[in-house]
């Protein structure tokens, strides 16, 4: 099966917010309340029970005064995903198409994997001390459908296919926006990270919608993969091992130093 991947097309957005609702929807996820701060951004991230949200950057333009840089914020189902390097009870796994899956029957609630990840994606669900986010409807693309939050998009700023041929799309599109006022628009996601399976097309630098430039995991998250976790049977013995010794030494040495005192000592 091809990979398949979510396009987002900042520049068709409405931020309408109906992809929220679909996902919301689609996953019976009960709603999440935020504080009302005053402006339009209802949630500020992801959350237990909130697997997507559409961000919404003010930023400040020498041409046109302000511009709203909407974005559509979920997991990125990295091809490297650091959640799968992380977790030390396997919960992870990629689908033939390029999805990444959590298993919450797996899942310790230990959020390793939030930590792990370069977009903070993963949340921890304290009702049940699980770990969740987007699946990219792993369930409704097995069934031959696309995501909830693809179909509901009414202006069509979210596609759902095959990701070398919505790429060319990307950059036809964003060949277009260049020549028509958007000369910084890019495609975010192709390289990032190795690859993202949630690619976008922006209309301004990453930074302007609130995504890293340069996105990178941590260095500690290779190490805990290959060497840590498939040592980690053999490590527990030899640790122990190890102090065992070391208790030994300790109380053989005492003793030789008990039988001969340093000259000039004190027995």
């Amino acid at each position: 099966m091809a990979n398949m991947t979510n396009l987002y097309d900042s520049s068709i957005c409405t931020a309408c917010r109906a992809c929220q609702v679909a996902c919301k929807n689609w996953n019976q996820l009960p709603a999440s309340i935020k504080p009302f701060k005053g402006n339009y951004q209802t949630h500020e991230d992801t959350d237990g029970d909130t697997f997507t949200i559409v961000l919404m950057n003010e930023v400040d333009n020498a041409a046109h005064g302000v511009d709203w840089n909407f974005a559509k914020f979920q997991c990125m189902h990295c091809f490297d995903a650091a959640c799968m390097k992380a977790c030390p009870r396997g919960a992870y796994t990629k689908t033939e198409w390029g999805a990444t899956i959590h298993d919450p029957d797996k899942c310790i609630g230990c959020q390793y994997c939030t930590y792990a990840c370069p977009f903070g994606v993963p949340k921890h669900r304290k009702r049940e001390d699980k770990i969740t986010k987007c699946t990219l409807c792993a369930d409704r693309v097995t069934e031959g459908l696309a995501p909830a939050c693809a179909t509901t998009c009414a202006p069509g700023a979210l596609k759902f296919g095959d990701r070398d041929e919505l790429i060319e799309y990307a950059r036809e599109r964003v060949k277009y926006l260049q020549a028509n006022g958007y000369p910084n628009a890019t495609i975010y996601g192709i390289n990032e990270l190795g690859g993202l399976n949630k690619l976008y097309i922006l209309t301004d630098t990453p930074d302007k919608f609130g995504l890293p430039v340069n996105p990178k995991t941590y260095g500690t998250i290779n190490f805990w993969q290959d060497w840590v976790q498939p040592y980690f049977g053999w490590l527990i013995p030899v640790a122990l091992g190890a102090s065992a010794l070391s208790f030994v030494t300790t109380r053989l040495m005492a003793n030789k130093h008990q039988e001969h005192p340093v000259e000039g000592g004190h027995e």
